[in-house]
């Protein structure tokens, strides 16, 4: 685990770094041993490890959340806690149990973290005023990102509605022939919706709730929010090809291009065509 890119909280005048590994969250056991002993933080820890009660609460997580647990070697350390010559290090823990709820690095920039879940019962050890300050201090940023990130989503949700209303106009004029049924113009929509599900997923909107049966709601209720953007900007093409009068498959290869292309700017990472789905499922220039 890289302790390079931590954050830090303060903790009633104590500062607390964090690091994410994985989607999970390790806290520093350190930081929060020198709220008890500020020049003795790790004797603190060794302490508090070597406690039978810890050893059990750390087996049973290692056991919940761990399938390479040794518990053989548990077994063994728990056989001989309590005696006076039990030497036990969160080092020597890992090693032995290959335990992966606690991590313990030497040097300038280590220390020994821990899942949040340990960490917050280590801390309710050294203080439960301390560990309630800790979890509220540790969910605010959290809770901050997450409404930033659910302001955004709902702006780009809004901006594709604003742009479904173009790109349907579109459609109306230029796809929809005079005196249809409301049900033969809705096969019509549908359609090119599916066409932009296509060029951004590669699923249409049956294939998505087939694949997901337990989920609520439509594939672009579960969209992130890159997705959203980007199905914003190509809803407003569509409709620009479709008043150039290019044809369904045409407008499929360009908009998937464009979706490659703009999900690899906004996510920066690499986003390749699904193989085969858009060249089989081209639409032909009767549809």
């Amino acid at each position: 685990m890289s302790i390079a890119n931590k954050n830090t909280v303060d903790v009633q005048g104590t500062t607390v770094s964090f690091v994410s590994r994985g989607s999970e969250d390790f806290i520093s056991l350190t930081d929060i041993a020198k709220y008890k002993n500020p020049d003795h933080a790790d004797d603190v820890i060794r302490n508090r490890i070597r406690n039978r009660n810890t050893i059990e609460f750390l087996g049973k997580w290692e056991r919940l959340n761990n399938p390479d647990f040794n518990p053989v070697e548990f077994d063994g350390i728990i056989f001989r806690t309590g005696l006076n010559s039990i030497t036990l290090t969160p080092k020597q823990w890992v090693e032995k149990t290959r335990a992966t709820g606690i991590v313990s690095r030497a040097g300038r920039y280590g220390g020994t973290y821990a899942h949040k879940d340990i960490a917050f019962e280590f801390a309710s050890w050294v203080s439960v005023e301390f560990k309630l300050y800790l979890i509220k201090e540790f969910q605010r940023p959290k809770e901050d990102e997450n409404r930033r990130l659910s302001l955004t989503w709902n702006l780009n949700r809004t901006l594709s509605k604003l742009n479904y209303r173009i790109h349907t106009d579109a459609i109306c004029e230029h796809l929809i022939p005079p005196k249809i049924t409301h049900s033969q113009a809705a096969i019509t929509y549908a359609s090119e919706a599916d066409l932009l599900n296509m060029a951004l997923i590669g699923l249409t909107a049956k294939e998505w709730r087939d694949a997901n049966p337990k989920l609520d709601g439509n594939m672009r209720d579960h969209a992130t929010v890159e997705q959203l953007l980007v199905l914003a900007n190509i809803e407003g093409m569509n409709a620009e090809f479709i008043h150039m009068n290019l044809p369904p498959g045409d407008r499929l290869k360009r908009l998937n291009q464009i979706a490659i292309r703009q999900m690899q700017t906004l996510t920066a990472a690499p986003v390749r065509p699904i193989p085969g789905r858009i060249e089989k499922r081209e639409l032909s220039e009767d549809n």
